[in-house]
């Protein structure tokens, strides 16, 4: 992988991420981009690096992360990878969107499906799918080994994890996946979350104050 920038875009300021490779060729990871300004910021940076779109991938389906993806699907005649569980999610998002006041966001794109443990290809990156169910049912992560990176979502943060009090939230499911999959991955590892300030697994492991109490030294009797 030869570069990355995150795009802070519409009211909640989710993450839009851009990774390539050294010929150019690049994933946009939840392009979240709501009016025509966020729009040519993107694509300004398209044009700068000489970046090619091959591909977009979703954490999960909340407005906040697809409101640009199907200007960006059509314009680029580019794929669109998800999970299966998140369709309903999706669909029901222009409803979601009213409450705060925002506009609906076009779902009309269609999707292809990923399933934990996949490997999709962009380039010479190559993303693992880790599951990672809470924050919604289908929620993902997307696992760049060689380049030690990891795209969380609104699973984990710097310093905080993934709201479960949202149609679909599991606040088991959501400590499972952190414990039982992200914080099993080697601590060098960094993690591009979904909101803020990127962050590394092995803070998170140990300063976490959502994790710290599954992280208490084990005492022998």
């Amino acid at each position: 992988m030869k570069g990355a920038r995150i795009f802070r875009f519409n009211d909640f300021q989710s993450n839009c991420i851009v990774l390539w490779d050294a010929a150019g060729k690049c994933v946009i990871v939840d392009p979240g981009f709501i009016d025509n300004e966020e729009k040519a910021e993107l694509y300004d940076h398209f044009k700068e690096e000489g970046l090619t779109p091959e591909k977009i991938f979703l954490t999960h389906g909340h407005f906040d992360h697809i409101y640009g993806v199907a200007t960006l699907a059509k314009d680029f005649g580019i794929p669109v990878y998800m999970a299966p569980q998140e369709k309903e999610l999706v669909a029901a998002q222009g409803q979601s969107a009213a409450l705060f006041g925002l506009p609906k966001p076009d779902c009309s794109f269609e999707t292809v499906d990923i399933a934990d443990g996949d490997i999709v290809s962009v380039g010479d990156m190559d993303f693992k799918v880790i599951a990672t169910p809470g924050h919604t049912p289908g929620g993902v992560c997307w696992y760049e080994e060689k380049a030690r990176l990891i795209l969380t979502g609104d699973t984990l943060f710097a310093g905080s994890i993934g709201r479960t009090d949202m149609p679909g939230g599991d606040y088991d499911a959501l400590i499972h996946s952190l414990l039982e999959k992200l914080m099993q991955i080697e601590g060098d590892v960094d993690v591009l979350p979904g909101h803020g300030p990127y962050t590394t697994i092995a803070d998170e492991r140990t300063k976490n104050p959502f994790l710290q109490p599954f992280n208490e030294p084990y005492e022998e009797n």
